[in-house]
């Protein structure tokens, strides 16, 4: 499968860095980013191709878990795992709670994101 992922993340280099690993897995065709959940909840909008979001947690606008109220009580975005990426173990449940379908420690380290990458893409 031809993986089209969102990266979310309000600093910069954090999203560099994802996308430097992202760029190494044969599955990622294509990488897309934003600064925070209310440009993720745009760029979803205009394309409904993506099939894969990385969420931080802790930005500016609209935060992660905002991000994923919004995102999550539309219907039509049942089908697209989201993984959270955070250094804030102590949010897992509130994450999961409001629809993440997994988790992963920053940093990310890039065995442990292609596991991810490999058991939500479908």
């Amino acid at each position: 499968m031809a993986l089209k992922v969102l990266v979310v993340d309000d600093d910069f280099i954090n999203r560099k860095l994802i996308q430097t690993l992202l760029k190494k897995n044969p599955k990622v065709t294509e990488i897309i980013e934003a600064e925070n959940g209310s440009d993720a909840l745009d760029k979803m909008k205009k394309d409904p191709s993506i099939n894969m979001i990385l969420l931080d947690i802790m930005m500016p606008v609209v935060d992660g878990i905002e991000f994923l109220k919004i995102f999550r009580s539309d219907m039509n975005n049942a089908h697209v795992p989201v993984i959270v990426l955070s250094t804030d173990d102590t949010r897992k449940t509130e994450v999961y709670d409001n629809g993440a379908n997994d988790f992963l420690r920053k940093p990310v380290m890039q065995d442990n994101l292609y596991e991810k990458i490999d058991q939500w893409a479908n």
